[in-house]
């Protein structure tokens, strides 16, 4: 089994401009994973499309393993984070967003800080917004686990170990991809 972070994309009724949303998901493969896609966005009716996925193996140095649901204590957690700034000039919030591993979400927000996208963002006119729960420049920060559909956070556990692997990149698609087109 593996984990897929997939960001949706649609123009559900009523809305003047795509949307976007990250949607986590664990299954043999991407296909699998449709029906859970639609039920995450029911106001999209249907009419959704992957604009990006990626099969998450490696993070920050840990292996990502997939196993039957397990009570066992972890010490490492996977975080996802999505960050929101300013650029003078630029008639938008721009994001960034990040797959980070850590023991706690203080920790994680000590990593994200470091970011360069984190140091750069925002001007005196345009400082920011302040996320008032974690006091940051954060527009989300989430542990993957609890974001997960519940059929799958009741089956399975998000295992992370420290990865002597060399190679440590993750496949990754970018780009529209109809869900009427999977394999």
């Amino acid at each position: 089994m593996k984990l897929f972070y997939v960001i949706l994309g649609a123009t559900p009724i009523g809305r003047n401009i795509e949307q976007h949303d990250v949607f986590f998901g664990i299954g043999e493969n991407l296909k699998d994973l449709v029906p859970d896609m639609k039920k995450f966005w029911p106001e999209a009716k249907g009419k959704i499309h992957i604009d990006c996925y990626q099969e998450v193996q490696f993070v920050d140095g840990f292996e990502v393993k997939i196993v039957e649901k397990t009570s066992e204590a972890v010490e490492n957690h996977l975080f996802f984070i999505n960050l929101g700034g300013y650029q003078s000039g630029k008639f938008e919030e721009l994001h960034e967003q990040y797959l980070m591993v850590g023991q706690s979400l203080a920790k994680i927000i000590r990593k994200v800080k470091k970011t360069n996208f984190y140091k750069t963002m925002g001007f005196p006119e345009a400082v920011s917004h302040i996320d008032d729960k974690h006091a940051v420049d954060i527009d989300d920060v989430f542990n993957v686990n609890d974001i997960l559909p519940l059929k799958m956070k009741e089956k399975y556990s998000i295992i992370l170990e420290k990865s002597q692997s060399e190679s440590q990149k993750n496949f990754t698609h970018i780009g529209y991809l109809a869900i009427s087109k999977l394999k």
